[in-house]
């Protein structure tokens, strides 16, 4: 018994001091055979250096971005003339002005634009983002300023409203024309382009003012008016100020 007691001490003392050396045992198949099967526990030398694990890269996942597909109607554009000043002035006119600069400005940011006139045969199911049909008012009111957007009185989608917010904030803010809620008509509630297009559409129709108070920055300052529209835009499917 004191001889296995002394056996184990000098084992516990001798083992670090490297007085007993450790010797390690493994199968012959481990020795002398390199391509093992894989079967069983694999056996590591003592003072090999431990193999680690290669990182493998996360493959990359590249994401397409989104672009924007939006309809803009020339008001009476292929159609009429629409309202007429005294002088000769035509809506159908200043509509076309105002549509093109605001289908350059969105082209710009590099989204899709589709250019309509008044009874587009393309309406007819029309899909997009957003459609917004550009129009004016008349010279038949002396003293009246002001602009106006709606959408369908009876929306088809909620967005419209959101569409209709967006646009009147930001073309007040650009333009500094009042918004005139009191001559919204029938014609813009119940304009025939809500019925064509997709009813998952998002659709409005703007005046952007009348043409002998506001004729001034509609002929001369159209660009200001483009660029309130876009802002509107903006907002609507960026969700964000211009």
């Amino acid at each position: 018994m004191r001889f296995l007691v002394l056996l184990a001490l000098l084992a516990a003392f001798g083992v670090p001091m490297g007085v007993i050396p450790i010797v390690a045992v493994g199968s012959e198949a481990t020795a002398s055979d390199p391509e093992r099967d894989g079967s069983g526990p694999i056996l590591i030398p003592l003072g090999a250096s431990t193999p680690t694990a290669t990182a493998v890269p996360a493959p990359s996942l590249a994401v397409t971005p989104y672009t924007p597909h939006i309809g803009i109607i020339a008001g009476h554009s292929g159609s009429d003339s629409g309202a007429i000043c005294p002088d000769g002035l035509q809506e159908v006119d200043v509509n076309r002005d105002v549509a093109r600069r605001v289908v350059a400005l969105l082209a710009q940011r590099g989204w899709i634009v589709d250019l309509l006139d008044e009874f587009d045969v393309r309406l007819n199911g029309y899909q997009a983002d957003a459609l917004l049909s550009i129009h004016a008012d008349s010279c038949g009111f002396p003293g009246k300023s002001g602009f106006k957007v709606v959408s369908a009185e009876s929306t088809f989608t909620p967005s419209a409203n959101v569409l209709v917010d967006c646009v009147a904030r930001y073309y007040a803010e650009r333009t500094g024309l009042p918004f005139d809620a009191n001559t919204i008509t029938y014609d813009m509630t119940r304009y025939h382009a809500y019925y064509e297009i997709d009813r998952n559409t998002p659709a409005a129709v703007i005046e952007t003012g009348f043409l002998l108070d506001d004729r001034e920055i509609l002929t001369q300052r159209s660009g200001v008016v483009a660029a309130g529209i876009v802002d509107g835009l903006v907002c609507f499917i960026e969700g964000e100020s211009p």
